[in-house]
C-alpha cells in the first residue's frame, strides 16, 4: 500500500473513530492515574534514592503531525548515560553494530538496577499517562520515536505521523525487544493502515498478557 493510500484510509477512519478514541484515552488515563498515584510517588522516591538525578526523564519524541513533545518516563539510566554510551560505542565495534541495528543495547550498562526492573515490568512508562491526558499521546498507537530515528525514513515518518503515538502498540505486543528497528517501523505502519477500534481492543488485550508474562522483554 502506498503512502498516499495509507493517508487516505486514515483520513476516512479519523473522522469517525478519532473523537471516540480521544474520549476513551482521557477517561482511561484519569481512571488509572488516580489509583496509581501512591505507586507513582513510591517509584519516584525509589529512583531518587538509588542514584542522583531527577525521578522523571523528559525526552523529545515525534508526535502527530511530526510535531515533537516531551515524553515522560521514570528515569532508568544514570544521569551521564549519553556520555557513557558514546564512550562504550567508541571502544566496542560489536556494541556499535548492535546499537545501529536496534537503536538500543540488550545488556545496557547505563541502566540502573531499579531501572532494569522498571523496564522489565513497563512501570517506567506510567508517567506517559499524563502525556495521554494532555493530548500528546494515546493509550494505543505507534511507538513515540526520537526525531533522529526517523530522519533516514521519511516515508515511514509521514505515515506514522498520521496518528498520535501510544504507550502500547502493535510493536510492543509483537516481540518487542526481539525485533529490529526496521521491524518496529513495519509494525507501526501496519497499525496506521489498520487504524480501527477493533485493532485497538486486540492490542489492549494482548498488552495485558505481555505485561503479566514479561513476554518479549
Amino acid at each position: 500500500m502506498s503512502l498516499i493510500e495509507v493517508q487516505s484510509r486514515h483520513a476516512a477512519s479519523l473522522s469517525g473513530y478519532a473523537p471516540v478514541k480521544r474520549l476513551f484515552d482521557i477517561a482511561a488515563a484519569v481512571s488509572l492515574l488516580i489509583p496509581l498515584l501512591p505507586l507513582l510517588l513510591l517509584i519516584a522516591a525509589a529512583v531518587r534514592l538509588e542514584t542522583r538525578g531527577p525521578a522523571l526523564f523528559r525526552q523529545a519524541r515525534c508526535g502527530a503531525g511530526s510535531k515533537t513533545f516531551p515524553a515522560l518516563k521514570f528515569r532508568t539510566m544514570h544521569v551521564d548515560a549519553e556520555a557513557r554510551l558514546a564512550e562504550m560505542l567508541a571502544a566496542d565495534a560489536g556494541l556499535l553494530l548492535e546499537y545501529q541495528r536496534h537503536h538500543k543495547l540488550r545488556n545496557d550498562p547505563r541502566i540502573t538496577r531499579l531501572g532494569r526492573f522498571l523496564r522489565r515490568t513497563s512501570l517506567d512508562e506510567l508517567p506517559q499517562l499524563w502525556n495521554v491526558v494532555t493530548g500528546d499521546m494515546s493509550l494505543i498507537g505507534p511507538r513515540p520515536y526520537m526525531p533522529h530515528e526517523l530522519t533516514p525514513h521519511p516515508s515511514a515518518r509521514s505515515a506514522i505521523a498520521c496518528v498520535k503515538p501510544g504507550i502500547t502498540g502493535l510493536w510492543q505486543v509483537s516481540g518487542r525487544h526481539r525485533t529490529t528497528f526496521e521491524d518496529r517501523l513495519g509494525y507501526d505502519i501496519a497499525y496506521v493502515e489498520r487504524y480501527s477500534l477493533r485493532q485497538d481492543m486486540v492490542i489492549l488485550l494482548r498488552t495485558v498478557k505481555v505485561v503479566l508474562t514479561a513476554d518479549g522483554v
